[in-house]
Formats: structure tokens, sequence, C-alpha cells
């Protein structure tokens, strides 16, 4: 039978409409999710008597919604104060990021309070669970395990235990038989979802699940998969390093741009309660090319490490390479040292990158990638160390950063005595000098790295130092 031409194309992900079929949706972005729908039809709902009364605001009680700490300090910091009661959590991330290593402390530390807790593993055997356990000191009485990838099953052994937290591993490995879909897929993955939403909400238990994300990064599945959870973690991290780092994207209960600091061991997973020493390299000597500055995660400042080598290079167009830094603004960057400071670098590979892993998009590290391409294009180093924070603008102009009273009281607390900031800054924190800088050329001459003519002021090949005035300016000292 033919279908309806006046029928509406309807995405099967997100639920958008178009007149007629195009090959991606133009709300989700998903290619091949539009198809037509059914002649629309109206349906009469007959209204029915609510099981509860509607209650005034102020009489609605608060003791079952309470947030019930986790007993792990950065995931309580991440979703606000601790699991809320009946919510679910998703937690996606890559593969072997350690998501079901997390979790099953969850599980533990959970477990170990008296709470009886359930975790379902569709994805491995429940000896292959209890080997990790094992390795990670995870073994406790209260923690129940089940290898299970059928929903009706799972929900038995819900009905059966009571627990109060259930841990799925992962939503799109369990199926439902009556849905005529792979698992995995859109219908799948929104039905399961959808089910255990209504468990959690019936029975106020909460439920975490893992979820599997794309090539591009994103959630795999449905885009209304996020919609359904109230909670939505990414673990993100270099699975050839052991820093991990927990955001969250979405909160209902809590704010959504705090972040979680960890670390793989081989025991499991432990917290990282001040990560600021993750992120620097110990010199024995002062060394050209380095520079530090205070980028913020969530709202949490963390001391990071620039560092910045320029070789000559023979080809026409010299290699830019960047590891943990944006191409794009490493580029921009150099043209502004090129045209506004003087720094040739037309004929120099520039390689940048950061120490440690980190992955830095804050606006606010840019003058010290400035800075570190500045020095090792002069192979000159600094005999104190510094603090640089600040965008760069085009005309070469630095511009105010968002949470600089924080990040001067981090660098403060770390014992760094100065930081280069943007002009008008009318914070000032005890134990640090704050020196003000107009531009990138200003800066530079400072710190003795400005180049007149091709060459360095300082020709002399000594390294520059530089003192800190009363007037709060620095002065290149012999």
């Amino acid at each position: 039978m033919a279908k309806n031409a006046s029928a509406p194309y309807r995405c099967s992900e997100c639920g958008w409409t178009a007149p007629r079929w195009v090959g991606r949706c133009g709300e989700c972005q998903a290619w091949g999710s539009v198809a037509q729908s059914g002649a629309p039809t109206t349906t009469r709902v007959a209204s029915s008597a609510p099981t509860e009364s509607a209650l005034p605001i102020g009489r609605v009680p608060l003791d079952d919604a309470r947030a019930v700490p986790t007993r792990i300090g950065e995931l309580d910091r991440v979703l606000g104060a601790g699991i809320t009661p009946g919510a679910v959590i998703l937690l996606a991330g890559e593969p072997g990021v350690g998501k079901s290593t997390l979790l099953l402390e969850v599980a533990n530390r959970w477990a170990r309070t008296g709470r009886r807790t359930l975790y379902i593993t569709a994805e491995e055997s429940a000896a292959q669970v209890r080997l990790r356990a094992e390795r990670t000191s995870a073994v406790v009485e209260g923690l129940y395990l089940a290898a299970e990838d059928d929903l009706g099953t799972v929900l038995g052994h819900v009905e059966q235990l009571e627990p109060e937290l259930l841990v799925l591993d992962s939503v799109q490995t369990v199926q439902v038989p009556e849905v005529d879909a792979v698992a995995g897929g859109v219908a799948q993955v929104k039905e399961v979802t959808a089910a255990l939403v209504r468990v959690a909400k019936r029975r106020g238990m909460p439920v975490v699940l893992i979820g599997h994300v794309t090539k591009e990064g994103t959630v795999a599945g449905p885009r209304t998969l996020e919609h359904l959870v109230d909670v939505v973690l990414s673990f993100e991290g270099d699975r050839n390093g052991g820093f991990r780092m927990l955001r969250a994207t979405k909160n209902r209960f809590g704010p959504a741009d705090e972040v979680g600091c960890f670390e793989m061991v081989e025991s499991g997973i432990r917290e990282v309660t001040d990560p600021s020493g993750l992120f620097t390299s110990h010199h024995g000597e002062p060394t050209p090319g380095t520079c530090l500055t205070i980028s913020l995660a969530g709202r949490r400042p963390l001391l990071t490490e620039v560092q910045a080598l320029v070789a000559p290079s023979a080809a026409p167009v010299p290699r830019r390479v960047t590891h943990g830094v944006e191409g794009t603004r490493v580029a921009m960057i150099l043209a502004v040292l090129q045209r506004r400071a003087g720094v040739r670098l037309h004929t120099r590979e520039v390689y940048v990158s950061t120490v440690g892993g980190a992955r830095i998009s804050d606006p606010a590290t840019d003058l010290a990638t400035a800075i570190a391409v500045a020095s090792a294009a002069q192979d000159h180093a600094f005999d104190r160390p510094l603090v640089a924070l600040g965008e760069v603008g085009l005309s070469g102009e630095l511009r105010r950063v968002p949470g600089l009273d924080r990040r001067l009281a981090e660098a403060a607390r770390l014992g760094f005595p100065v930081a280069i900031v943007p002009p008008g800054v009318s914070t000032r924190v005890q134990g640090i000098q704050v020196v003000e800088a107009a531009s990138v050329a200003a800066a530079l001459s400072m710190l003795g790295l400005r180049q007149r003519g091709g060459a360095p002021e300082r020709a002399d090949g000594v390294r520059p130092r530089f003192t800190v005035l009363d007037g709060g300016w620095l002065e290149p000292g012999a």
C-alpha cells in the first residue's frame, strides 16, 4: 500500500518533522533517520481520578529527595552532594577509559554503608567482574552481581532483591525481546531506558547506566536518551596515561560545570584531590620554551604547563604541530607573535604541547602559549617561575578572563611569586605579585623576549632575569 503523501517525514531519533524526505535530520544531524510516518490521527484520552491529590509546594516532603553521599569525594563534587534517590545517571566514555572500574568502586562504597547494591553486567561474565573486584578490593557482602542481557530478567532481579542502587553495564547491550530491533538500536535503547526510569521513580531507587560513545565522542544511541535520564556524566582521559576527568554535561540536581579528577592505578581507581602537580614537569634548571598558566576545568583551577619547541625548517611550509591545545588557536597566536611582536616564525617549525596529557581550550592560556613560543624561539629561559593569564586578540591586546581571582588564589597557594595578567585587574591576592600587561608585545618586553629588527633585546647571550618593582612592573636585569 502506498504511503500517505500528506503524512510528514519524521526523525526516529529526536522526532523532528519535515514536509519532504531529507537524508540528514535538521535537528539532531543524524543520517538516514528521517522516514515518512503514517497519517496523523487524533486520539481522545479520557480523564481518570488521580491516585494522590496535589499538594501545595511548601508541603511536599523533601526527605525522599535528599542526596546520599557515595563516599567518593570527586564523584560527589560532580553530582552536587551525592546520588539522589530515584535519579537515573548515565556515564559515557570511550572503551577502556575505566567506566566499569569506576562504577564497581561506587557499588563497593555504597554496599559498605549497609545498602544493598545490584550490579548487572551485560558485557562480561560474572566471573570476569569478580576478578576485577578481587583486584580492586571490591568484594563485599552487600554487593550482588548478575550477568543478564534481558530487560525482563533484570527487572525480575530488582523485584527479588529490592536493591537501593542499581548499576547496569551497559544500556546498549540490554534488549527487550518484544521489540523488533537489534540490541543497541534506537528502539531498543529507548525502551530499556524508559523502563528503567519508570522503575527508578516508582521505587525511589537510583540507577546508574554505562553508555557507549561514538567516534565523534558523543553518547551512542538516540538523542532522547540524554533527555530521559537526570544526569549525564562524561568520563574522559588518555588510555595511555593514568589521569581521568569526570565531567557533568547535564545535572538536574547540581552544577553542570564541575569536574572530578581520578587516576587509574594497578589497584583500581583513586581520587586526585589536588591535580595541579600532574600537569607540570620538574626541571633541574631554567628551561627555554616553558610557561605556566592556570586553566579552569569547570570551576576548578588547574595549574598547567605549556611547552614549545621552535626549530629551523627547510620546507616551503614549516610544520605546526600541537598536542593538548587547539591547533587553530595556536596558529592565531603564532600570527599575532609574527605580526604584532616581531617574533619571526615563518621559516621555522613550531611544536606546542601540554604536560601530563592535559587538554586545554581555555582562552586564558593564550598568553602562556605566546610566552612559551617566544622563549623557545630565542632559546631564553627565566630564572624565576611565573604564571601568565590572558586572552590574546588579533590586534595583540590582552583581554580579561573569567574567574581571575580563583586562578590567582591557586597560583598563590602553589607558591608562585609573579603573575602576568591583562590590564584593569582589581583583584589583589596576598602572596603573589600581580603584573599588568596591555599587549603581548608589552609582556614580552617585560621578560626581555621582544625582538627588534630580527634580533632579541638581550643579544649578549645571558639569560634574562626579571625583578618585581614596587610599581608592579617587570624590569629585565643583568
